[in-house]
């Protein structure tokens, strides 16, 4: 499943509001203007259809200035990986090897 937020709420407001979360989410910070987010997109479009039971949320650091500042965003795209509400891995830039590799990772132990 792959959400787009594109306001503030209670999903993506800040690393601590996820907890009591049972799936594995991956948060992708992005933005309209970064080449590399544009490059990836596709990718993570296609592992969200093989991966049901992760929920990929793409959030743009542009227009929820306040979210990117509160789980301390400096480069795009970061990819934060959460599990229970916690942030369990991050991967920075748009490296699809290592970005799968690390969905593997955490899907397979999930």
């Amino acid at each position: 499943m792959l959400v787009e937020v594109r306001m503030m709420g209670v999903l993506v407001s800040s690393p601590t509001t996820l907890v009591g979360q049972d799936l594995s989410m991956v948060v992708d910070f992005t933005a309209s203007w970064c080449p590399p987010c544009r490059l990836i997109a596709p990718f993570l479009a296609e592992l969200a259809k093989k991966l049901p039971q992760v929920i990929f949320v793409k959030v743009d650091v542009d227009e929820l200035k306040q979210v990117a500042s509160d789980w301390a965003i400096e480069a795009m795209p970061t990819f934060k990986f959460l599990r229970e509400g916690k942030i369990i891995d991050t991967v920075v830039g748009a490296k699809k090897e290592e970005l799968e590799a690390t969905i593997a990772k955490h899907v397979s132990t999930a």
